[in-house]
């Protein structure tokens, strides 16, 4: 019997915001973004908000009722905020979707209407799977709180939990209706939540951008400090270069087996199973670059002076680039942190692709790791951990 074939193109518009004061009656983006996509006379939406935020800002939930209602004749708030807590706990079981599928089905919240998550990006991953299955997809619009979810992760298309113990397992490609960063948000941060987003930055300056990375080497005491301008200029060039990479590299959703936006991540989701999430995923991608610009030197790929560049720059922008979780074993002595080599190429369907550098601004893939040099690469950042650590010491006695 014949065959039929065709080929489908689907062309998604992809629309990120940056903005002081989102909720600010005065503030017409959300508006405008909400409005602009047609549908009936009122747009109704359902609101989704980080716990941790909050606690912060605790006027935060009359904040953004106020604004609905202050544009009542374009827009309908159908309920309070739904406050959930954020963080990688709230991605390590399905009841929360589900507990956004009703709420869904409740408040009927069809294709036309919205659904909006205010929060970091783990909140944003699971909130982003709940509008992805709802209806098979209805509008989301991510409102990124955190340095880390408004240059990375809150900027891209994936959505997703984990499950059997392995990370986003359960997700979905399905880029959102809109983003929207609101700078403001930033401030009320640990330091250690500020800091988080940077090396996602490095990420994709090693890997795509020189210009970027000697701009952050430059930035690197102010960013230390926090200075809003040099953290509003790290975020939105980082963001562009991930909208960049998903308009342009003809594969945004990863039907093959290369994932070059996750450099430096085989090791980092490893190390925050490991420590159960008790490393930030910014402070665990910081060990993997650094434990994979090091592997590069070592088997002749980096030059030494390019490889205490990228060391350098996150040790100033404040990462330990060690992590007991790095020499943890299994029961017959194996260091547990490689079989995120496995888990990666089985993610990525088969075949072990991993990025690495051959100089700042260039990445190359490999198709294989020699685990012995793996090994020595990790009790490099090892010595160089305690070296730095008895220095810092040394000077503060």
């Amino acid at each position: 019997m014949p065959s039929i074939e065709r080929t489908i193109q689907v062309s998604w518009r992809h629309q990120v915001h940056f903005t002081h004061g989102v909720f600010k009656p005065a503030n017409p983006i959300l508006r405008d973004v909400l409005v602009g996509g047609g549908g009936a006379t009122r747009r109704k939406a359902l609101v989704v908000l980080d716990e941790a935020l909050a606690k912060a800002q605790p006027g935060l939930e009359r904040t953004i009722a106020d604004y609905f209602a202050s544009h009542g004749d374009a827009l309908e708030l159908v309920r309070s905020p739904i406050v959930i807590e954020g963080g990688e706990r709230v991605k390590n079981s399905y009841f929360h979707v589900s507990e956004i599928h009703s709420q869904i089905d409740r408040y009927h919240i069809d294709r036309h209407a919205y659904l909006l998550c205010v929060g970091g990006g783990a909140l944003l991953d699971m909130v982003g799977l709940a509008a992805a299955t709802a209806h098979r997809g209805i509008r989301h619009v991510r409102i990124p709180t955190t340095t880390l979810s408004q240059d990375d992760s809150g900027v891209g298309v994936k959505n997703g939990v984990n499950a059997f113990g392995k990370k986003n397992f359960i997700g979905t490609f399905c880029p959102p209706f809109a983003v929207i960063n609101d700078f403001q948000f930033l401030s009320t941060l640990t330091p250690r939540d500020q800091r988080a987003g940077y090396v996602e930055a490095v990420k994709v300056a090693c890997i795509r951008d020189a210009e970027f990375f000697n701009a952050i080497e430059r930035d690197a005491e102010a960013l230390a400090a926090f200075e809003p301008a040099a953290m509003q200029r790290l975020i939105y060039r980082c963001a562009e270069l991930h909208l960049n990479h998903i308009a342009t590299s003809g594969d945004p959703f990863e039907f093959g087996s290369a994932r070059p936006l996750d450099f430096g991540h085989w090791a980092a989701h490893k190390l925050e199973q490991l420590s159960e999430y008790k490393l930030r995923h910014g402070e665990a991608v910081a060990i993997g670059i650094a434990l994979d610009v090091l592997y590069a030197k070592k088997i002749g790929l980096l030059d030494a002076a390019s490889t205490e560049r990228v060391l350098v720059l996150l040790e100033e922008l404040g990462f330990d680039l060690f992590a007991s979780e790095l020499l943890h074993t299994d029961s017959d002595g194996n260091l547990m942190v490689l079989s995120g080599l496995t888990e990666f190429r089985e993610h990525l369907g088969g075949e072990l692709t991993i990025t690495l550098l051959q100089a700042i601004g260039e990445g190359v893939e490999v198709h294989e790791m020699d685990l012995p040099k793996v090994v020595e690469s990790m009790q490099r950042l090892q010595e160089r951990h305690a070296a730095r650590s008895r220095k810092i010491v040394a000077v503060a006695s």
